[in-house]
């Protein structure tokens, strides 16, 4: 057996006691939407079970992260233990009591510091927060399956933002309650975005500290489905909470997996026409027979969704925003959660390495200047 550990911020109410909660439920935090705790959460998980998830083969490819998310959902459902970090009651500028945001920036610093990179996820609709936790262990078991066959290779961990999606399935009804609580939860991320950015400000060397040094390593975003819903929201909100100032670059990459966004959203006028600023690089991964958008696009009266058929006018991209066309190589179970997946999540794993887009070990063949086919 092996214990996975999670640190995680959330805006959901929690079940239990506030600080010794049994889990998170699909309601909002009753101090409001904005309102996050921080925390970690661990599990007993059985490795050779994992290794065999991390070797399976699906539709001819290896590594089954669905299957794996599955499995840790089952014994998360079983038993876990969750650590929430307790906020100070009264907090002053002079008060030397540690806000949760910071005990929790401060451990994860220590896990960068050994070579690690840090992906923040935020998952999409109908997930509850066991299958948060799950899909959030999954995605770093599979990014980290390779690192060690290879020195050269550091470790990434991951970040879970978890927000009230319903989990429950209720014709259109859950999708578009989803959807509300997905917008009311942007505040909560702006909000964690700035005090992240403060966090980092506090690490950068003093002129009296010449021997002080970052960790090095690098911060990315990774958003499913309708979680980049909720990166939509954030980008206006912090956009406000930072006074109308230019957007605080934190990420290295921001990759949106199936992103239930409209396609045009990254034009003039549109709400995410300035996303390339909080990053260096920004991937968009979409399949052209991802159900999910199908019935986002036709039954919710959605336009065009991004994770369908990707950009609607590719050639007005920023320089900085990429495509992948996952449609050749995914389907059936894997058309939508395709980035726990195999090739996907590899390539992934090849942009938080650096790899670049045209190098020979990637699967990718071009389609355009900044849109490529996975192969």
């Amino acid at each position: 057996m092996i214990t996975l550990t999670l640190y995680y911020a959330t805006n959901r109410n929690h079940i239990g006691q506030r600080w010794a909660p049994e889990s998170y439920g699909q309601d909002f935090s009753s101090d409001r939407s904005n309102n996050l705790r921080f925390g970690r959460v661990a599990v007993e998980v059985g490795i050779n079970k994992v290794k065999h998830f991390l070797n399976n083969q699906v539709d001819g490819r290896i590594g089954d992260g669905e299957g794996l998310s599955s499995y840790i959902e089952k014994k998360l459902r079983k038993k876990h233990l969750i650590s929430a970090f307790k906020e100070p009651e009264n907090p002053t500028e002079t008060s030397n009591a540690e806000l949760a945001s910071t005990t929790a920036f401060n451990e994860l610093k220590k896990q960068m510091e050994t070579k690690r990179d840090l992906v923040v996820f935020i998952h999409g609709f109908n997930v509850d927060w066991f299958e948060a936790v799950a899909s959030a262990m999954a995605l770093e078991l599979m990014l980290n399956r390779h690192s060690s066959d290879h020195d050269d290779l550091k470790d990434t961990n991951v970040f879970l933002f978890t927000w009230p999606s319903d989990g429950k399935m209720v014709k259109n009804k859950a999708y578009l309650s989803d959807r509300s609580d997905a917008e009311d939860s942007s505040l909560a991320v702006a909000r964690g975005f700035l005090k992240l950015r403060d966090f980092l400000m506090t690490l950068r060397p003093k002129h009296n500290e010449p021997t002080l040094q970052e960790c090095g390593q690098q911060l990315h975003l990774l958003c499913h489905s309708m979680g980049n819903y909720v990166l939509q929201h954030a980008l206006t909100s912090l956009i406000e909470l930072n006074n109308q100032k230019h957007l605080p670059q934190l990420f290295q990459h921001i990759f949106m997996c199936a992103p239930d966004v409209d396609d045009n959203i990254f034009e003039q006028e549109q709400p995410m026409v300035n996303l390339h600023r909080l990053a260096r690089q920004v991937t968009v991964y979409y399949n052209n027979g991802d159900l999910a958008m199908y019935i986002s696009d036709y039954t919710k009266g959605n336009i065009d969704r991004l994770g369908h058929n990707g950009c609607a006018r590719p050639l007005q991209l920023h320089n900085k925003v990429n495509q992948v066309n996952c449609s050749k190589i995914v389907g059936g179970i894997t058309e939508h959660s395709y980035y726990l997946w195999a090739t996907v999540n590899e390539d992934i794993r090849q942009s938080i390495d650096e790899t670049t887009n045209d190098d020979i070990s990637r699967r990718r063949k071009p389609l355009s200047s900044q849109t490529w086919f996975l192969t």
